[in-house]
This record gives structure tokens, C-alpha cells and sequence, in this order.
């Protein structure tokens, strides 16, 4: 059986640009005083930031926002050349969040009953 846990401060170490105190006032921020939080921050690190919150579903929002605020030549450095062009054209456009598939449900309905015939008849 698996059981979920929280994500703590130690699950940032190692692996987060900034420290986690940061991510967590980044991510609870208003838009116009996200700006100011980044002030400080240089480019490259920014850039790593933004990748790293594009990769987290969570933060997925941010990480793009961020992102907005490098050069793409940062974000390739960051990323590859792939995802960075990638994050720094998305970066660009009018964001519209991700679904995750709750979309309504066109066409063909997928049932997960089976076909329909009852174990005794096989």
C-alpha cells in the first residue's frame, strides 16, 4: 500500500537554486510583489529556478512566470536548448493552465466495467 507524505524543507536541499524559505514566499506571493522578490536574484539562478518549478506540477505556474524574466539564452543554459527555447516561448504567450485531463468528455465513453458479460457466461 503506498501512502503519500509531505514535502518538506529537506526535500529541497540538494536540488533547489535558492533556499526553500525563498520558494515558499515566491510561491505565496501577489504578482506585483513577485517582481521585487526577484530582484535580487541574478539571471542564471533565475533561470535555474524557473526550471525547476516548470518541472514540479505545483508550481508549474511560477516556474513559467520566472521564466518570463530571462533571456532565453539563460534558460537554455539552464535547461538544453530544447526545453529552454520551449519554456522561454510559453513564457511569452498568455499562460492557460494545465487541465490534467478534466476535460469534458467527448465521443466514445471508456468504461472500466469490462464489456459488459458477467464471469459466468465466459
Amino acid at each position: 500500500m503506498h501512502q503519500a507524505r509531505l514535502v518538506g524543507a529537506e526535500d529541497f536541499a540538494g536540488t533547489c537554486p535558492v533556499p526553500f524559505e525563498l520558494v515558499a514566499r515566491l510561491s505565496r506571493a501577489e504578482p506585483d510583489t513577485l517582481a521585487a522578490l526577484l530582484d535580487g536574484i541574478p539571471e542564471a539562478i533565475r533561470a535555474n529556478l524557473a526550471v525547476w518549478l516548470y518541472g514540479r506540477s505545483h508550481t508549474h505556474a511560477l516556474g513559467v512566470w520566472i521564466a518570463a524574466t530571462c533571456r532565453p539564452e539563460r534558460l537554455n543554459e539552464a535547461a538544453g536548448d530544447l526545453v529552454g527555447t520551449m519554456l522561454h516561448d510559453l513564457s511569452r504567450r498568455t499562460y492557460a493552465a494545465p487541465d490534467h485531463g478534466t476535460r469534458p468528455v467527448t465521443g466514445r465513453r471508456i468504461s472500466l466495467g469490462g464489456s459488459g458479460l458477467q464471469a459466468s457466461a465466459l
